[in-house]
């Protein structure tokens, strides 16, 4: 990762209560168990000096900003997922915005999509990029692309610091994700860094396997 945490940035994605609390109908069901180690990684963000960029969704009532597959969740008389203004699109118990952080709105998976993200990052002089949130195979796998086609070198994805549906799409979708993006990365910017707790890949044994299957990759513990 970058020694000069002045021109890193991390990225917390979508970690709002309609895509972590139970109650919610669209909630992943891996994500509240991330939540405590995505706080850290803030933590340990502002400690650094690393701007903090909360990547989220603030939908219109009516879902005319929303995805054609996501408008069926939204009516004149039904709150859809992430409605500004409702407690759904609140960030989750723990997270909290503080002054120097850059809240960015969007409206698609990729954060950078349509949005004026690589503007503000290049105009803070920010090149390295630290990923967090949900969800991986969506938001998360679509941002690290277009990151990594913008060049952003290092672009590190915290496993046990991001989430999806279930622990077997997740890990599944950051094999998939380093394997996609292998070619561009080497090509590009060297090396992908994964950072994770062992327990994400069930066992020391795994972690090894893994390590000797993707020799660029860095396997690094935790976000501490």
């Amino acid at each position: 990762m970058a020694e000069d945490w002045n021109r890193t940035a991390l990225l917390v994605i979508d970690m709002q209560k309609d895509f972590i609390e139970d109650w919610s109908s669209v909630a992943l069901k891996g994500a509240k168990d991330i939540v405590p180690n995505v706080i850290r990684a803030v933590e340990v963000a502002r400690q650094r000096g690393i701007l903090v960029v909360w990547v989220v969704r603030e939908n219109e009532p009516l879902g005319r900003d929303v995805e054609l597959f996501r408008r069926h969740h939204y009516r004149a008389e039904k709150v859809g997922p992430a409605t500004k203004g409702s407690e759904g699109a609140e960030l989750v118990d723990g997270l909290v915005i503080k002054e120097g952080d850059y809240k960015l709105v969007k409206t698609r998976f990729s954060a950078f999509f349509a949005t004026h993200l690589h503007l503000v990052l290049q105009g803070a002089g920010i090149n390295s990029l630290v990923v967090t949130g949900v969800q991986t195979p969506n938001c998360i796998r679509q941002t690290v692309f277009d990151a990594v086609s913008l060049d952003y070198q290092p672009v590190t994805v915290i496993i046990d610091a991001t989430a999806a549906a279930t622990p077997d799409v997740h890990q599944g979708g950051i094999r998939r994700l380093h394997g996609e993006v292998e070619g561009v990365i080497v090509k590009a910017m060297g090396m992908f860094a994964l950072y994770f707790k062992v327990r994400v890949l069930d066992s020391m044994q795994n972690a090894i396997m893994f390590n000797q299957h993707y020799p660029k990759v860095s396997l690094i513990g935790g976000v501490g």
